[in-house]
């Protein structure tokens, strides 16, 4: 008798238990099959980058929340999950960018404002020559670049 195939759903799922398990690189490896037979499912992005990251992947957890915005611009939690992969990569001014975005799109969100605050001032916020931050410059919020 064949066995079935595991769905991208059972996969999804078994990826959460081993996450919740603290299991995650092995969570990687389900999570990313999941990913093969649904490629795309915000759901199963946002897992397969935080079992990247929880298992010290930061580049590829970079990639994957990246691709999670491309799906969805306004996923507070996926410029949250990246401001904290650039950081670790050493991108603050990015990881900063990303950070105050996830606070934006979540003011009530205290993990957000605390990791900024953690993240410490990056040169976006550094004073000018006129006394003012160069985060009071006007900024587009889709780059979080100064429109200077």
């Amino acid at each position: 008798m064949d066995e079935e195939p595991e769905s991208a759903y059972d996969l999804l799922q078994r990826g959460h238990a081993l996450l919740e398990a603290r299991h995650h690189a092995q969570a990687a490896i389900v999570l990313e099959r999941a990913d093969r037979i649904e490629p795309g499912k915000a759901s199963i992005i946002e897992a397969l980058g935080r079992a990247y990251f929880n298992s010290a992947q930061h580049e590829l957890a970079r990639a994957t929340f990246e691709r999670q915005l491309e799906i969805d611009p306004s996923a507070h939690y996926a410029h949250f999950a990246l401001g904290q992969s650039l950081k670790h990569l050493g991108r603050r001014e990015e990881a900063g960018t990303h950070l105050r975005l996830a606070v934006a799109l979540s003011p009530r969100t205290t993990l957000y404002r605390d990791a900024l605050t953690r993240l410490g001032p990056t040169r976006r916020d550094r004073p000018t020559g006129d006394g003012q931050t160069t985060s009071n410059s006007p900024s587009n919020p889709a780059t979080g670049q100064s429109s200077d």
